[in-house]
């Protein structure tokens, strides 16, 4: 790395850093801004609108910025609006990797009608999750193409499709496979015809070997698999996006607790055997519809303890999850490497007051350890000491 100065113009603040610990600003791949914003009877309610929606999102997009997510992909919802505020200055977040509506096969993980709304291919009405952008019900392959085209229309950095069964949805259960071969080659197709790539959301072997073979270039989720399909992806090259989701909670319905029990049963195998078996793995959360659990998101790191050492953990929410923002190529939003602190890369930064390397729970205290934020060169926390 070069030592030479480096020659600005304007004016410049120099920000002492005094022996505290410089490192890239932290990463999420799997958010859903709109989604993890709002509750369930928020969304449901005959009250919602896109302003509420705007104004939910963007107060949250703020806190997981001064939380030091300098960077997020965001894995499905009305996200363009936000990223459209938040670029242009007028509301502050993250960058952000938008997905768009996610694509779903009817009775998919991403099918939300309520029960009294009927299919739109039979009966012509767009269902009110479709209304609000957060969904497109498509099947066919003709379909799946035109709901991929309509999010890359609209900016997506990538495709996200729902290829297996769901804990939060209705009418799947987690077992099954979802979209053909076909459909799903179709929407690899059209992503790669932009130069980017589809992930899918999906648990079993089956609709993730499914999927390998359509070509999809990284799995959300997956906490079902096996040592056989990991060595798959491993040799694909395949990426596995995974979590450590939320427990179960008290007044959490019954139906959808009985559906998570193989999913929460895998968490604790599938993150050392992703490990052993050398998939390229990336972290995230994926808080859904429990505003309240945004406040824990640093919090969720250190579960990672019990299978990485700190520098694993710092290694995993910066480069590795950098790396995985790049697989967008041309349709990333932001050129420029992330995930790093060396020259030229994009200025997403923080101040660490304490050594990360050595103590690693100081990521999960932002409000305290943080001392600097920085995102694209622009301080947006500063608590220093006066200097």
């Amino acid at each position: 790395m070069s030592s030479s100065p480096i020659e600005v113009s304007g004016p410049v603040q120099v920000v002492a850093g005094g022996g505290r610990t410089l490192m890239p600003g932290l990463i999420d791949v799997h958010v859903h801004l709109v989604f993890g914003a709002l509750t369930m009877r928020e969304m449901m309610s005959p009250m919602l609108s896109e302003r509420l929606i705007l104004e939910k999102a963007s107060q949250s997009a703020e806190q997981t910025l001064l939380r030091g997510f300098t960077a997020v992909r965001d894995v499905g919802g009305p996200i363009f609006p936000l990223k459209a505020l938040i670029d242009n200055g007028k509301a502050v977040g993250p960058r952000v990797w938008p997905s768009g509506a996610t694509i779903s096969q009817t009775a998919g993980h991403g099918d939300f009608r309520t029960p009294e709304e009927r299919s739109r291919r039979f009966f012509g009405e767009v269902s009110r999750a479709e209304r609000y952008n957060a969904t497109f019900i498509a099947d066919g392959t003709a379909e799946v193409l035109t709901a991929v085209r309509e999010n890359l229309r609209f900016g997506a950095s990538q495709i996200k499709l729902m290829a297996g069964g769901g804990t939060s949805s209705a009418y799947d259960p987690v077992d099954v496979t979802q979209y053909t071969l076909e459909e799903m080659k179709a929407a690899v197709e059209a992503a790669e015809d932009w130069g980017t790539y589809v992930t899918v959301h999906a648990y079993t072997e089956r609709a993730v070997q499914k999927a390998i073979a359509a070509g999809v270039r990284c799995i959300e989720h997956g906490q079902m698999l096996d040592k056989k399909t990991l060595r798959m992806m491993a040799k694909k090259d395949v990426w596995l996006s995974l979590q450590n989701l939320v427990a179960d909670t008290p007044d959490m319905d019954p139906v959808r607790r009985e559906k998570r029990k193989p999913v929460l049963e895998g968490q604790a195998k599938i993150w050392p055997l992703a490990k052993q078996l050398k998939v390229n793995v990336a972290w995230g959360t994926d808080f859904l519809f429990e505003p309240d659990l945004n406040l824990q998101q640093n919090q969720y790191i250190l579960k990672l303890t019990e299978w990485y050492s700190p520098a694993e953990i710092l290694k995993m929410i910066t480069y590795d999850n950098g790396r995985l923002l790049q697989l967008s190529g041309l349709r990333s939003p932001y050129q420029g490497k992330v995930g790093v602190v060396e020259e030229e890369a994009l200025a997403d930064l923080l101040l660490v007051d304490g050594n990360p390397l050595a103590d690693i729970s100081l990521v999960a205290n932002p409000s305290e350890k943080f001392l600097v934020i920085m995102k694209d060169g622009k301080i947006y926390k500063n608590t220093l000491p006066d200097q």
